[in-house]
């Protein structure tokens, strides 16, 4: 298991130094679920929430939440974020809402943080824009599932 690298060798919590690193492009995917009775899918997907369009507004809300990443995670680099993209899919099976983020960057550090931070607050979006509705919704499964670039290149989640 590799060193964790946020803290130095007195244990102390300190944000690493990335400026001997590589500019290189960097992308990263992370991905989630919003569990919820098929009443609420409904709801969503016919757009009969009281609050709006919710999956639209959750995809900004997931796009700012990205670009805001170092802002909430302390020891976060802020970074020129080239690319947030994220797709919300309603997924009667489950039933309820699959979230996806992708993150580009060209820079000396990567956009795992940022891809999941996008997942996170799409979900907590949606959860907000229908708790009237539902409040037993379940935010799960969020996961990096791609990353490249950098010096440990790519890495692929099982699954």
């Amino acid at each position: 298991m590799s060193e964790l690298t946020h803290f130095d060798a007195s244990g102390q919590a300190h944000m690493v130094d990335v400026s001997d690193k590589a500019v290189t492009a960097r992308t990263a995917i992370a991905e989630g679920a919003v569990a919820m009775r098929a009443e609420t899918l409904a709801i969503i997907t016919e757009g009969r929430a009281q609050k709006g369009d919710v999956l639209a507004v959750a995809r900004l809300a997931g796009i700012m939440g990205a670009k805001r990443t170092s802002d909430l995670i302390p020891l976060c680099h802020p970074l020129p974020v080239t690319k947030v993209a994220l797709e919300l899919t309603p997924d009667p099976d489950l039933p309820g809402v699959r979230i996806a983020a992708t993150v580009k960057t060209t820079g000396q550090t990567g956009v795992e943080m940022e891809a999941l931070t996008a997942v996170s607050v799409a979900a907590l979006t949606l959860y907000d824009m229908v708790k009237a509705v539902e409040k037993t919704m379940v935010i799960k499964d969020i996961r990096l599932k791609m990353k490249e670039g950098g010096k440990s290149g790519r890495f692929d989640a099982a699954g």
